[in-house]
This record gives C-alpha cells, structure tokens and sequence, in this order.
C-alpha cells in the first residue's frame, strides 16, 4: 500500500462552478497508482466541493440561484460581515455542501460516473485563489 500527497491552486472568477476534474485526473495518473481511494479536501471556509452533472451547465446555474436564495446577502440576516454582505453567505453555502470528496480510484482514474465532474463551487463573488488538498491510498 502506498499513499501520495499533493495540493493543486485554482484561480476562481468568482461565484461559480469550477470544473477540476481533469486536473485531479491528472495528478492521479502522475501517481502510478490503479486502484485506491482518493480524499479530496478544500481548505476553505466559503468555498466547497461538489460532484455534479458535467454535461448541461444549466444545472450549475440553477444550483448556483438555488444557493443564492437558500442563504441570500443581506445587512440584516446575519451579525458576521467582517469580508462584506457576501461573507456569511458563503459560510452557510459551505455548510451545505461538502469540503470533502472521496472517490474510489480504479484503473488509474477517479470512478466517476459518465456525466460527473468535480467542482470547486466558489461561493464568494470576488475571484479567489483556492487551494485543495490530494491524498491517495493505494496501489
């Protein structure tokens, strides 16, 4: 059993899905490794993970809306604004969604379903550069 440890920056323009899955992919075949479990880990607060369908941008769109009226800016909702009217907004956007992912790797690649792709979901509207973090188990 052997395990690798990587951490990849992404540059986000913003609110937004950013797709990762190519370059998590990437890095998996740099390992060698066929068969494993692959922990993906953002390392933010108002930023998350998601795996959602890759091939109709119209369902980001809509998770996006949906999440902007879940938990919507506001001068009166929240007392936590210290980065702005988006600040606790994004917080709770984190809180509902995931910082980590666990894929199952096989053959060489992450075992995603054929209209899956992994998202970085940024929930601020400034862009970003955001950091996750990559470990593999396996062999």
């Amino acid at each position: 059993m052997r395990q690798a440890t990587s951490e990849l920056g992404i540059e986000t323009p913003g609110r937004s899905f950013t797709d990762v899955t190519a370059e998590v992919a990437a890095w998996v075949s740099s390992t060698g490794m066929t068969e494993g479990l692959l922990t993906v880990f953002c390392r933010h607060t108002s930023a998350s993970l998601l795996i959602q369908e890759n091939a109709d941008p119209d369902v980001r769109r809509d998770l996006l809306a949906w999440f902007d009226r879940i938990a919507p800016e506001s001068d009166t909702l929240y007392v936590h604004d210290a980065e702005g009217p988006d600040d606790m907004p994004a917080h709770l956007k984190t809180a509902l969604t995931q910082v980590q992912l666990s894929i199952p790797v096989m053959g060489g690649r992450p075992a995603l379903g054929t209209w899956q792709g992994i998202y970085l979901v940024e929930h601020r509207r400034a862009p970003h550069r955001r950091r996750l973090a990559l470990h593999l188990i396996g062999d």
